[in-house]
């Protein structure tokens, strides 16, 4: 494991991609959840993010679990925190592994865990300046 929190700072997914970079990996593989402009037939003009104390502890044992296939060599995951604006990138995750199906399977797999166990919570920004809440308990 290269990286795994959550942070208030702008995040890089390519940054992350060069981070988990190993000369005996074959593939690296990336995603970049970026806020997008709609949702469910609305504009959104952003999302504000918000962290349950504990989720950089969660975050790092996702990580760590997926961290202990064979096959992976670095992961790198990050998750963004306070006030985004469309197009600002939310989720960064990147993996190295010896072959690409293990690079994309980390990937896909550690984003879905995320958007399932992290306790960060979303509220969105729309068009019409009203919010609210969503993916919350």
């Amino acid at each position: 494991m290269v990286r795994a929190e959550v942070t208030s700072a702008a995040l890089d997914t390519a940054g992350l991609a060069s981070a988990v970079a190993d000369p005996a990996a074959g593939a690296i593989a990336t995603f970049d959840g970026r806020v997008r402009d709609h949702d469910d037939g609305r504009g959104v003009t952003g999302i504000s993010y918000s962290a349950h104390p504990g989720a950089n502890e969660v975050i790092g044992q996702i990580v760590a679990r997926i961290a202990a296939r064979d096959g992976l060599r670095a992961l790198a995951v990050a998750h963004r925190v306070g006030e985004l604006e469309v197009g600002e990138t939310a989720l960064a995750v990147a993996v190295s592994a010896d072959h690409r199906a293990s690079a994309f399977s980390a990937v896909s797999d550690i984003v879905e865990e995320v958007k399932a166990r992290l306790p960060v919570w979303k509220q969105q920004v729309f068009a019409d300046g009203s919010r609210a809440w969503s993916n919350t308990p």
